[in-house]
């Protein structure tokens, strides 16, 4: 009788004990920051397909900037070669591969847009505005996005660093996660120049 009540409050004790070790939050976290990632894949995915119409708009009003459309074409077809899944923005190589090619990406298409700036009649026409439109729309959600993602991997990388969490993330093998960081530091401090 004295045993079945050890053995009843052993279980008690490590059920309470796993309940309170913090894997179920690690667990949510991660799923969060999983999310979080598809949600940045997603927003990088539509500006890929917005591209193609915007630089075919574009070719038609500007046929001699050719080398920058070339530009905005190849930093594309860079970024579709980069492929990532949500194990892969656990691996720092890949993901600041894909953050280079996302840089390039960015790079060229504010080069772009500096063009369009220099030809008020690409300007005024209609349906430029509104892929112009759609594509800043678009680069906020990015930002929006990737600024999600990277509060969601902080609440994660917090708790696998943090005690007692900590110790049960080494007994599962989780780790930190990656962030993004700035490939391109140049390009995003330095704002394009327009000149008339």
């Amino acid at each position: 009788m004295f045993r079945r009540f050890l053995a009843v409050m052993a279980v008690f004790v490590l059920t309470l004990g796993v309940s309170g070790c913090g894997y179920n939050t690690l667990q949510t976290q991660d799923e969060a920051a999983n999310a979080a990632w598809s949600e940045v894949l997603n927003q990088y995915q539509r500006r890929a397909d917005l591209i193609p119409n915007l630089v075919n708009t574009v070719k038609g009003y500007a046929k001699h900037e050719e080398q920058v459309l070339t530009e905005v074409t190849n930093a594309r077809s860079k970024v579709g070669s980069v492929n990532m899944t949500q194990s892969d923005a656990t691996d720092e190589t890949k993901m600041k591969q894909f953050s280079q090619a996302q840089g390039e990406l960015s790079s060229a298409l504010s080069r772009l847009l500096v063009v369009t700036e220099n030809y008020p009649n690409l300007k005024a026409d209609q349906n430029f505005r509104d892929l112009q439109a759609q594509l800043e729309g678009t680069e906020n959600r990015i930002a929006l996005a990737r600024n999600r993602y990277i509060q969601a991997v902080q609440t994660y990388n917090t708790s696998v660093r943090t005690f007692p969490n900590n110790l049960t993330a080494k007994m599962f093998g989780l780790h930190v996660r990656p962030n993004f960081q700035p490939e391109n530091e140049a390009a995003v401090k330095q704002a394009p120049k327009v000149e008339f």
